[in-house]
């Protein structure tokens, strides 16, 4: 007999080998795999979407980042002419950001000496904080 929610050992043998004991209960166990279903689809929607769904980089990610490219250009990891001048530096960090963004904003006039641009520096953040998908920044 059923006692609570637990099955006594000789019915759970029965439940298990007996295609007729399979049988009566069949609709509980349609219910429980159909509950059991639902459960894991729900769950696999949620958690994927919750990991998956992009987001904007933010201010302290972008300066966390340009620090770390500025590091690798001053151990020589993006080549001599990285580290030929101030703007080539400054050039090679922005490209090490975001290539993309680079290229899109700069690639065709990038940064000279003494330049200061706020129009082209205020457009290239604002590509880096649309981009969607931002594996492209490591």
């Amino acid at each position: 007999m059923l006692q609570g929610w637990v099955y006594q050992d000789s019915e759970l043998h029965n439940l298990v080998c007996n295609p007729e004991a399979m049988a009566r209960n069949a609709p509980g166990i349609h219910f429980i795999r159909c509950c059991l279903f639902v459960l894991i689809l729900f769950y696999c929607t949620f958690t994927s979407s919750a990991e998956d769904s992009p987001r904007p980089i933010t201010d302290q990610e972008i300066r966390e980042k340009k620090s770390t490219c500025y590091e690798d250009i001053e151990n020589g990891l993006w080549g001599w002419q990285c580290t030929s001048s101030s703007i080539a530096k400054e050039n090679c960090a922005l490209r090490c950001l975001n290539a993309v963004c680079y290229e899109h904003i700069y690639g065709d006039d990038p940064l000279e000496e003494g330049e200061v641009d706020y129009k082209r520096g205020r457009e290239f953040k604002f590509c880096m904080h649309s981009v969607l998908d931002n594996s492209t920044l490591n």
